[in-house]
């Protein structure tokens, strides 16, 4: 019988950083860039989402195979990956867009957020303000954005940001990276 995939759609500031982060984890079969969360009609364009009108966050949505990599070790992942105690910004990335997301699409990942974010609390100086809320409809971003970290490595965001986040990913969690 083969397994079901999975769905989780989070956001943790630019998409680039997530989506380059999800690529390396074991389990992951799928990760596409996007925006989620807004209020705008239609389908926003990183243009309109970057301005923070829309109300959309950047977010990935991330296929993962639940016999490899359990939902709580995505979130895991996800929470270890960014700084879920700031309020609408991830290092110079500020505004709504870059908010802390879970979008969880079902009650089961509601309560395995939920019960993560209450077991991570002692972990961080600050409260955490990552947002749980329910799956609103998914916006793949761009062609461009897609794969950005692995299309332009040499990019000095790419150095300076991703880069920096890969390391440290590969220090803290060395069990859920691929084998190359």
């Amino acid at each position: 019988m083969k397994t079901k995939l999975q769905l989780a759609t989070l956001g943790g500031g630019c998409f680039w950083c997530i989506e380059a982060i999800y690529g390396q984890i074991k389990g992951v079969k799928k990760v596409v860039s996007g925006y989620s969360g807004g209020r705008a009609p239609g389908r926003p364009t990183y243009r309109e989402v970057r301005s923070g009108l829309t109300g959309d966050a950047e977010v990935v949505q991330v296929t993962f195979d639940p016999d490899i990599i359990t939902y709580k070790d995505i979130l895991t992942v996800f929470m270890t990956s960014h700084d879920p105690t700031t309020l609408n910004q991830q290092g110079a990335d500020k505004g709504t867009q870059y908010r802390s997301v879970i979008f969880y699409h079902n009650d089961a990942q509601k309560k395995t957020a939920n019960e993560l974010i209450k077991d991570m609390v002692h972990t961080f100086r600050k409260p955490i303000v990552t947002e749980i809320l329910p799956s609103p409809i998914f916006h793949k971003a761009e062609d461009y954005h897609q794969e950005y970290y692995k299309n332009n490595p040499s990019q000095m965001y790419c150095k300076a940001v991703i880069t920096p986040k890969l390391l440290k990913l590969r220090k803290m969690h060395p069990n859920k990276i691929k084998q190359r």
